[in-house]
This record gives structure tokens, C-alpha cells and sequence, in this order.
């Protein structure tokens, strides 16, 4: 563990918005100390999944059609489905994965947000199914590095119902509930609560921490994200949020040589589950773009996997909507764990 925390990781916020007249917006930060090759890529329905983990994984075929950020172009880090249910995976270190020993189908860590988008429509189905715990997450390593993956899952709905999923001592733990509407990286989620807690007791009026940690992060997007206007108007509202997100990001470029766990915001999305709009913001380009969901074909016959390519440090520029823009791809290749691996 001590040479995992010794090493560059990536180090992100979550955060949800509970408006007026059932508005719901999520919002996240991609923290990471290089180019992660992001695009976003469409999912239709009925596409037939692996586990990607050998002999005995597990396979479903896709209920719901989903939006999604990648990851090296071989993982999912965060999207939206049709149902407008969001997942995003943000690191952290302390996560401690299960042994693979065949018993239950293994599912790899890089489709584990994919397959919450592709099976639920609500979070409390989510939680329902996983608590279950019909597969073992089995994680490998980073691409091009010698340390493992190690993320914890964050859900939200239309309804404004939240979930946070970690693995800690080998053990999966579910916090469920709207009250859950941050998540940062370190500590484990019940440290982060009460560490939470104290800075209640003092008051965001007062002071705030200002540093770019996991637990000031997590501080200061709890505060903002209550005491911002709760406007009627979703144009409002959303640039709250994005106020908001860009409050808690980590400036491009900045290295702390005493928290080498800390990374630059390369990028952030918002969703806004009601009117199911998908919004991409890279650190490099001037303009915030958005996916309008209604606007794709997510249906079994007809509808096509398609990808928006964002170029290198997702550089590529784009206005307004970008449902058109996308062009049918050939499907990547999620980054797979070998038995025994």
C-alpha cells in the first residue's frame, strides 16, 4: 500500500445537485497526470458483454443504451444511460479487491461502471443487484504502469437517489441515499463523512479548506453544492454546477510534491439527468460542448456503436450539441484480466 500512495494517482471529485421540480445534475472532475486518451463513444441496446476475465466470466446483454467517456480507449470512467442513471469510477488507493478464486463469474474493473449502466435504470436497482454480489471485481494493472487499478464506483438517478461502492479489506461496502452527494478519493468513504463533519461544525461562511487534498475537495464541493441557488431555470442551475465542479478542480499543470496522489483536472462532465444532456469540458479547449440523448438511436436494430474522437489531450474543439457528430466505430477492446492474473 505504501508504494501504491508513493506513486502518481489519479484524484477526482463527484458531486450531485438535488434542484427544484425533480432536477438532478451530476457533475465530475477527471484528475490524472497524463493524456488518458478520452473519447466519448454511444452504446445501443442488446450488445452481448463479457466480464473479460477467462473461462467461467461473466456475460449479459445490454438493456439500456448508455453515453460514455472511455479511458485509454479500454475502460469506461463515467457516463449516462437512456434512463438518465449516471456511474462514474474515481481511484482510490486504499481499494482492496476480493481473490478471483472462480467461485462467482469475475468481472473486469474496467467494465464495472458499463455494466451498471447497462443492466439498471434506477440506483436502488443498482444497489439491489449488487449487494447481491453476483460477480467478483478483479482488477489489473494501469496501462503502462506498474500498480493496480484501484477505484471505487459512484451511481445517481433521475430521482436524485445516490450510491457510493467501495471495496475495503476485500470486502464490498454500499452507502445508499440521496444524503450521499459528494465523493472524492481518500480516505474511505466513512473517514471522508467524518471529517465531513467537522467542517459542518465550523461553517462554509467562516472557513473552508483551500488545498487541492481528497478531504478538502470533498469539504468544499459538499458545501457549495447546498448552498448554491436552487434555481428553476436549468440554464442557471447548470452553471452553478459547473461553478461548482470547477471550484473543486486541481489547476492544470500544478504538481505538489508532498501529495503525489493529487493530478491535474485534464476534464470534467455534467449531467443533467431530466432533460438527459451529457456535457464534456476538457482543461485544453474553450468550449463546453454536450450530447443530447434524445437525439441518439439506442435502439437494438438500428442504433450503432459510435465514437466522437477528441483527440490528444482531448483538444479536439466542439460547440453546442455533438449528437450528430458522432461516427459509427468499430467497438474497443475493454482491457480484459487473464485467469489467474
Amino acid at each position: 500500500m505504501s508504494a501504491l500512495t508513493a506513486t502518481p494517482a489519479r484524484a477526482c471529485t463527484r458531486l450531485v445537485y438535488l434542484g427544484p421540480n425533480g432536477d438532478v445534475i451530476t457533475a465530475r472532475t477527471m484528475d490524472w497526470k497524463s493524456d488518458m486518451a478520452t473519447n466519448l463513444w454511444v452504446f445501443p441496446r442488446g450488445m452481448e458483454r463479457t466480464g473479460e476475465t477467462g473461462p467461467g466470466t461473466l456475460r449479459w446483454t445490454s438493456r439500456y443504451g448508455s453515453v460514455i467517456a472511455s479511458g485509454y480507449d479500454i475502460a469506461t470512467t463515467d457516463g449516462m444511460n437512456e434512463k438518465g442513471l449516471v456511474a462514474n469510477v474515481l481511484w482510490l488507493v486504499e481499494s482492496e479487491y476480493p481473490k478471483h478464486a472462480g467461485r462467482k463469474p469475475g468481472l473486469a474493473i474496467s467494465l464495472w461502471a458499463q455494466y451498471v449502466l447497462d443492466n439498471f435504470a434506477t440506483v436502488a436497482e443498482a444497489v439491489a443487484a449488487l449487494r447481491k454480489e453476483p460477480f467478483t471485481l478483479v482488477t489489473d494493472k494501469v496501462p503502462g504502469e506498474d500498480r493496480l487499478a484501484t477505484m471505487h464506483l459512484s451511481m445517481s438517478d433521475a430521482s436524485g437517489d445516490s450510491a457510493i461502492v467501495e471495496y475495503i479489506g476485500g470486502k464490498q461496502v454500499i452507502h445508499h441515499g440521496r444524503q450521499y452527494q459528494v465523493m472524492t478519493n481518500s480516505p474511505i468513504f466513512d473517514e471522508q463523512l467524518a471529517l465531513n463533519a467537522y467542517w459542518k461544525q465550523i461553517g462554509g461562511t467562516v472557513m473552508l479548506p483551500g488545498t487541492n487534498r481528497s478531504s478538502d475537495r470533498f469539504a468544499r464541493a459538499s458545501f457549495y453544492i447546498d448552498a448554491i441557488p436552487k434555481d428553476e431555470d436549468p440554464v442557471v442551475a447548470l452553471a452553478s454546477v459547473f461553478s461548482v465542479i470547477r471550484n473543486v478542480s486541481v489547476p492544470y499543470g500544478i504538481t505538489t510534491p508532498d501529495q503525489p496522489n493529487i493530478s491535474s483536472t485534464r476534464w470534467r462532465t455534467v449531467a443533467d439527468h431530466k432533460r438527459r444532456l451529457y456535457f464534456f469540458e476538457s482543461a485544453l479547449t474553450p468550449n463546453t460542448f454536450w450530447v443530447k440523448l434524445d437525439d441518439l438511436d439506442f435502439s437494438k436494430e438500428t442504433g450503432q456503436v459510435a465514437r466522437l474522437d477528441l483527440g490528444p489531450d482531448q483538444r479536439n474543439v466542439f460547440a453546442g450539441n455533438v449528437a450528430a457528430k458522432f461516427v459509427p466505430a468499430e467497438l474497443f477492446k475493454f482491457m480484459g484480466v487473464s485467469p489467474g492474473g
